[in-house]
């Protein structure tokens, strides 16, 4: 009789522990939060797809082909991406609206890649508020990576600080005895770039920094700040200017026949918009970084992962530019987004998306440059702090030496 009983006790626990180990499955497969469901991942969006910064809208749309491929897939984990996305203009009070419409209205799961430093600025108290992730934002703002005061807002792109400390690394190991001219926008994109030029020279700033200039962003030229630049002796220039005023720059340089080591920043590096109006013959030799490849640079066509972005743009975005680097953008930002969401699973609450967003370890973008990879953890909400540089060669950029890293500890 015992050992009968005893058998049947042995059972009864193995069926009481087969229930709680697929009760316990279960309630993990239905962990939602608004926007998520069995079938669907609702996303938002906001873009300037009008006003003064439309030819970022772009990117919108390439986020937008990359989820309808992902759906014509299959989705993500066996749901749908409902992407919604909405024209601030490149206004913040829209951006605000847009951000209540589609939390309260529209209940996303999260916002993705907002672009532009004001919109996000207007809406980070908000989301963190409501606790809602504000993910991969489209700025290069440092102030993105603060995940102790704005634990809900995470960028992507190599901030503006990181890629300074990146030029302070090079020019530190190439030209130590640099005498250096400090050229910037006098607003917060000139000052990140400024304060993490700094922090990379470390105690080296105050002796190879001679002279700093800014200009303000309502000056028709900035000529006369160049001249002053070339009359102070400095033979290294870290040019921490717009496209509009690094073309200026590069202009007014070649005309005074000043030819310092030249550093620029990645958002001005556009041939299009930059080095062509500037005159090719004075953009010789520019140095500045990329971590991106360039769409329509034909050492990619042999690329396996380019090939699976230019299948991606043939089918999806027929005729739009390959040389259009927003396109290369909006991919590897969404394919980052993918990436996350299906490390989360069927936990898709808000709270476990930012965690997965943080646990990001070597993820690899197809439009990546090689050695780029993206990390995060729940200190460091700065995905990608690794660059090459290049240098302006004839009519187009080249890639050169080994990828470099900020080693940026915030």
């Amino acid at each position: 009789m015992l050992a009968g009983q005893k058998l049947r006790i042995v059972a009864m626990s193995t069926v009481v522990a087969a229930f709680a180990v697929t009760s316990g499955s279960a309630l993990a497969q239905k962990k939602y939060d608004p926007g998520a469901s069995d079938t669907e991942i609702k996303i938002g969006n906001i873009m300037p797809y009008s006003g003064p910064a439309s030819a970022y809208g772009i990117i919108g749309k390439a986020q937008a082909a990359y989820f309808q491929m992902i759906n014509e897939k299959g989705g993500i984990n066996g749901r749908k991406v409902n992407f919604i996305s909405y024209d601030d203009a490149y206004s913040p009070p829209k951006a605000v609206e847009h951000a209540r419409k589609l939390v309260e209205s529209d209940e996303v799961l999260l916002i993705f890649s907002p672009l532009g430093t004001p919109s996000n600025t207007a809406i980070q108290k908000y989301m963190n508020a409501k606790k809602v992730p504000q993910l991969f934002v489209a700025t290069g703002a440092a102030k993105w990576n603060d995940p102790k005061h704005f634990p809900w807002t995470m960028g992507w792109q190599p901030n503006y600080q990181d890629e300074a400390r990146i030029y302070a690394k090079y020019v530190l190991a190439n030209k130590p005895g640099a005498k250096i001219a400090v050229l910037y926008q006098n607003d917060d994109f000139g000052k990140d770039y400024v304060k993490g030029f700094k922090e990379g020279l470390g105690d080296k700033a105050k002796s190879m920094i001679i002279v700093e200039e800014s200009y303000e962003l309502s000056e028709p030229t900035i000529d006369s700040h160049i001249v002053k630049l070339k009359a102070s002796g400095a033979d290294t220039l870290l040019n921490f200017t717009t496209p509009k005023f690094a073309a200026q720059t590069i202009k007014k340089m070649g005309e005074l026949e000043w030819k310092p080591l030249h550093i620029i920043t990645n958002v001005s590096v556009s041939v299009g918009a930059v080095m062509k109006p500037a005159g090719f013959e004075y953009g010789q030799g520019i140095l500045s970084a990329a971590y991106l490849k360039d769409g329509a640079d034909p050492q990619w066509n042999d690329d396996p992962d380019m090939k699976k972005w230019i299948a991606f743009i043939d089918k999806y975005m027929p005729g739009a530019n390959k040389a259009d680097s927003g396109l290369v953008f909006g991919y590897g930002s969404a394919q980052t987004l993918h990436k996350v969401l299906e490390m989360a699973g069927d936990n898709l609450t808000r709270a476990n998306v930012m965690k997965q967003a943080a646990s990001l370890k070597d993820f690899k973008t197809d439009v990546a440059l090689p050695g780029i990879l993206i990390n995060t953890s729940a200190t460091d909400f700065a995905p990608i702090q690794q660059v090459k540089m290049m240098r302006f060669k004839g009519e187009k950029w080249e890639l050169f030496g080994d990828v470099i890293s900020s080693d940026a500890k915030h």
